[in-house]
């Protein structure tokens, strides 16, 4: 439970391209937190919207991501936690204010870059025996890739294109001022 000299709770969303690793970079920066005593929680918001089929005029049923995220969180905040560290997609100013309005804390937003020759080559070994999964994301990769140049939803950016994971956790967590 909080205590009144508890720290402020604060939220960080790790956002990029499919492949540029911001599972696996959440996944590290909480790791990292947790070794220096903070008290966080880690969420894939991919699973909070894994729902079939999707509403049509919601492709990636983000409606339910929000409202799932919205729950989780408070339970996560009257647990304790001060530090949350989301990976997922927000596509545009509205997907982010969503984000916002759900975690109910101050929420950062880091875009993860990782050149496309890299998310290809990351993409084609994930899926290698899943012609039309890899065909998808290589196709999703660019997309995205543009549709976030063009949103600029990002209060910072970490290039992680030459990083391990860890290095990578490590260089968002300072952009956040986390560390």
């Amino acid at each position: 439970m909080r205590t009144d000299n508890a720290p402020e709770a604060r939220a960080l969303l790790i956002t990029g391209t499919v492949g540029a690793g911001k599972t696996s970079v959440a996944d590290a920066a909480g790791d990292l937190l947790a070794g220096s005593g903070v008290p966080n929680a880690v969420i894939d918001m991919d699973w909070l919207c894994r729902s079939r089929p999707a509403p049509a005029d919601d492709r990636f049923n983000f409606a339910l991501l929000v409202r799932n995220l919205r729950c989780m969180v408070g339970n996560y905040l009257d647990a304790g936690v001060t530090r949350l560290v989301l990976a997922g997609v927000v596509e545009d100013a509205e997907d982010r204010e969503q984000c916002a309005k759900a975690v109910g804390v101050g929420l950062s937003v880091c875009r993860l870059r990782v050149e496309l020759p890299v998310v290809r080559q990351r993409l084609s070994r994930r899926h290698a025996d899943e012609p039309e999964a890899l065909r998808w994301h290589l196709d999703r990769s660019g997309e995205l890739d543009g549709i976030l140049d063009r949103a600029r939803v990002e209060d910072f950016t970490v290039d992680a294109t030459h990083h391990r994971v860890d290095e990578a956790a490590a260089a968002v967590l300072e952009a956040a001022g986390w560390r």
